[in-house]
Parts: C-alpha cells; sequence; structure tokens
C-alpha cells in the first residue's frame, strides 16, 4: 500500500510540475481596488490553498455546532 501512496503522490507532483511549466503566462486579476498580476499557476495554487483553508474552517464550525447542539439535546433529554 505504501508504493500505491507514493505513486499516487509521483504523478499528482509530475501533474502539478507540468501544469505549472504550461501556464506560467502571467495575467491580472482586480479586486474592488486591489490588483495583483502573477503567473496563472500561481494564482491556481494560491486559490486552491485559500480554499482548504476556508473550507477547513467551515468545517470545524459545522463540525462544533452539530457537537453543541447535540450536547445540549442530551443535557435537555436527561432533565425531562
Amino acid at each position: 500500500m505504501r508504493w500505491v501512496n507514493l505513486a499516487v503522490i509521483i504523478i499528482f507532483v509530475a501533474a502539478m510540475l507540468i501544469f505549472a511549466a504550461q501556464n506560467f503566462q502571467s495575467v491580472t486579476v482586480y479586486f474592488l481596488t486591489f490588483k495583483m498580476s502573477a503567473p496563472h499557476a500561481v494564482l491556481i495554487v494560491l486559490l486552491y490553498i485559500l480554499g482548504m483553508v476556508t473550507g477547513g474552517s467551515v468545517g470545524a464550525l459545522m463540525r462544533r455546532a452539530f457537537e453543541g447542539s447535540r450536547l445540549l439535546y442530551d443535557e435537555r433529554s436527561r432533565t425531562n
């Protein structure tokens, strides 16, 4: 199983390197008064990382809300 995981990682890294090499032309992104120029690959990687961070935060928030409501429900059901 270790070799399968290693092969998947190697294939993923190779695909990312090929993608970065083929998408190195510069692009400008505007947001309100913010302006950023960078290669396509760099912007996509930054957006991917931003998505991971925000997705993880939303997941943690939902998990905490679910656990809190479950504890509250358990507490109320014990008193009745």
